[in-house]
């Protein structure tokens, strides 16, 4: 534990428990096409772990044995390029679940990935789509030159199969800050009045509609840890983050209602502490695996969310999830 930051659990009046589960989010791998900046999820183009097929099956039995999920959520590495992403997709729509795919837009001009955005819309896919400013420099400084002019063009072509314009078929974008350089840490800006910026601009200047913008805040882990560390902010960060602390986005905190499986099959309580293996443990502190839940026959097993001093992350300011502010 850094100097000077309170444990997160201390913080707590209360342990954080679980909430009947509703969404069943997947990592398939860390292979992705782009190797941003700060990436949670260290993914790169180097990358090769992926899920295998008797996971992705073991994956497609507790989709449609559980009717109580309603979101499967794939995301990766970018998720489109791991193995077991279009059975995934069929078996949950299959199954009457809505389906979220958090895609980094580029992948739909690499070869052999061209179909997607019809493939999306026949199978009314909602995409989250990460575009971490509205600003050519920002988003190429953080996600690679190019990176902001094929995302322009993804959204365009998006916009043109229906997305962002038939109520069936949903497009949200995602903020992420800039990683800071000094210790002038801002907070996640407002979400609603970035939400109109960000849409009266890319109407203006390149005729694309959405319909949500997510802010989401730079964890303290990955990449953003890495980047934290060579600056020499890690600790005060994380102090400027406990600072922010809000008791109010508790009740909302996506690890509550979620289970994270990762390319393995393991559990976890968010995709954050997937990343930074901390398992779900069940009632008796064990660690849970996809196997384990299907022979219980039950998702009800967790007592208590595992936390860590990140976790002010997500309760900082408004909060933040993979769905954007919490309060």
């Amino acid at each position: 534990m850094p100097t000077g930051i309170t444990p997160f659990q201390t913080k707590l009046t209360s342990p954080l428990t679980k909430k009947e589960i509703n969404v069943l989010q997947i990592n398939l791998g860390k292979r992705c096409n782009l190797a941003c900046n700060h990436c949670h999820v260290e993914a790169s183009p180097k990358r090769t772990e992926e899920l295998s097929l008797a996971t992705c099956l073991e994956l497609i039995e507790l989709i449609y044995k559980f009717p109580e999920i309603e979101i499967v959520d794939l995301t990766g590495g970018a998720p489109e390029i791991n193995f077991g992403f279009k059975p995934l997709v069929e078996a949950a729509k299959g199954a009457g679940k809505e389906v979220i795919v958090r895609s980094n837009l580029t992948i739909y001009f690499v070869e052999g990935f061209g179909h997607l955005p019809g493939f999306f819309a026949q199978n009314q896919v909602r995409i989250v789509a990460s575009l971490p400013c509205y600003l050519a420099d920002n988003v190429d400084k953080m996600r690679g030159n190019g990176v902001f002019d094929d995302s322009i063009q993804a959204l365009q072509w998006l916009n043109q199969v229906g997305y962002g314009k038939n109520p069936d078929l949903s497009l949200d974008l995602v903020y992420n800050p800039e990683l800071p350089n000094s210790e002038k840490f801002p907070l996640t800006p407002e979400q609603t009045g970035l939400e109109l910026a960000y849409k009266m601009f890319l109407q203006e200047h390149f005729d694309i509609v959405f319909n949500n913008l997510l802010t989401i805040t730079n964890l303290p882990i990955g990449r953003t840890k890495l980047h934290l560390e060579r600056k020499q902010l890690y600790s005060s960060y994380l102090q400027f983050l406990e600072m922010q602390f809000n008791y109010d986005t508790l009740e909302n905190l996506m690890c509550r209602n979620q289970l994270s499986v990762d390319y393995l099959g393991n559990i976890y309580d968010c995709d954050f502490n997937q990343m930074m293996n901390l398992p779900a443990k069940d009632h008796h502190g064990q660690n849970l695996t996809i196997s384990k839940l299907l022979d219980n026959g039950s998702l009800e097993v967790i007592s208590q969310v595992q936390t860590a001093d990140y976790c002010y992350g997500c309760t900082a300011g408004c909060g933040s999830s993979c769905g954007g502010a919490l309060v």
